[in-house]
């Protein structure tokens, strides 16, 4: 019997019912603001661990998760908006004939279609981005997200311009399921992601990252493993641009520029590359901690001494914190390991024998 297999599955279902649990509960010991920093920091651990199955685990330094983001974002808005908010919301230019007919209230269609059309975009342009490596693949993918950018400002008839949509109450869930749509889809996409990275295919990946010349020498077919995680990586990013567009209630080519890339990017590198859980630490820690230090931009009392306020404090404190854990932690919190190899019980290496 494989006990190793056992004691995965064992702490992997431990996880899931704790992450469920704190899911439902949540609401009870949260107010509105903690709600949507909790709904906010559960949409970028998607968007962290989908990029970091690209760029962490198959290693290859893509640059694109701002425009597979903005592709989801403006997929799931227009889909919910309804033609006549469409008509009333488009000022620059009359909506396109497609984009009047393309609408769908349901909320899950919505997001999978974001997904849908993300994965596909990435399949076409998997054979052009996958024919360079290093800095030239950065270079192409960080042109790919400005191209999308600018589309989105240049074509007014497919999404409003750089006046973007807006999204009304009566177009989205209750505001209160946030939490339960972003961290329910966070927990599949945390699951979906550690398959993966377990499976043949994430080995796959990994023998990529560490020498792909070797890898293709041992008969793995690279183009489409790189594919594979490329277009599940796209997929998940934009069902997080799905989620983003709830979340923010608009959708404006502004938001998805290169400095979404860069958040995603700082957040798998203090997490550690090629870690999921690293991935997820560092999402809590980036977004959840530029929320909380929030006093630090405001007057305090210290000692009887009333401060003045000095916005942008936080993130200067902030940022020397990332400096102070980037040089006592060069690989990352977690390295390239996940939380299950830190409680797995050590073997003798005499008799194999769990410590």
């Amino acid at each position: 019997m494989d006990f190793t297999k056992i004691e995965n599955k064992f702490f992997h279902l431990l996880f899931l019912i704790i992450a469920i649990a704190f899911i439902i509960v949540s609401p009870y010991f949260f107010d509105d603001y903690g709600e949507r920093i909790l709904s906010n920091i559960a949409i970028f651990i998607i968007l962290a661990i989908s990029y970091n199955l690209i760029n962490g685990v198959t290693g290859q330094f893509s640059l694109e998760p701002n425009g597979f983001v903005a592709i989801g974002a403006y997929v799931t808005a227009l889909l919910l908006l309804n033609s006549e908010s469409k008509i009333d919301q488009f000022s620059l230019e009359d909506p396109s004939t497609f984009i009047l007919a393309f609408h769908s209230p349901n909320f899950i269609l919505a997001l999978l279609a974001a997904g849908f059309f993300s994965c596909l975009l990435s399949f076409i342009l998997s054979f052009a981005v996958f024919r360079v490596r290093g800095d030239y693949l950065a270079i192409v993918t960080l042109g790919f997200g400005i191209i999308i950018k600018l589309l989105a400002i240049n074509f007014p008839s497919i999404t409003n311009g750089s006046l973007g949509l807006t999204l009304s109450s009566s177009d989205l869930p209750k505001s209160s399921d946030l939490i339960y749509w972003a961290g329910g889809i966070a927990i599949i996409s945390v699951i979906l992601i550690l398959n993966i990275t377990y499976s043949k295919y994430g080995r796959a990946m990994k023998a990529i990252r560490d020498d792909e010349d070797a890898a293709s020498a041992m008969g793995i077919h690279t183009f489409w493993i790189k594919t594979l995680a490329f277009g599940t990586s796209a997929f998940l990013e934009g069902v997080g641009g799905g989620l983003l567009a709830y979340f923010l209630a608009s959708v404006s080519p502004e938001q998805f520029d290169f400095l979404l890339t860069f958040q995603l990017l700082i957040i798998i590198v203090l997490g550690g590359l090629g870690s999921t859980t690293g991935a997820i630490i560092g999402a809590v820690l980036v977004i959840g901690g530029s929320e909380w230090l929030r006093f630090l931009d405001e007057s305090m009392n210290i000692f009887g001494y009333q401060t003045e306020a000095r916005p942008g404090l936080r993130m200067v404190v902030f940022s020397l914190a990332l400096i102070l854990v980037m040089l006592f932690a060069r690989k990352g919190l977690m390295g390239d390991k996940e939380l299950l190899d830190f409680l797995k019980f050590k073997k003798n290496p005499k008799n194999g024998r769990k410590q």
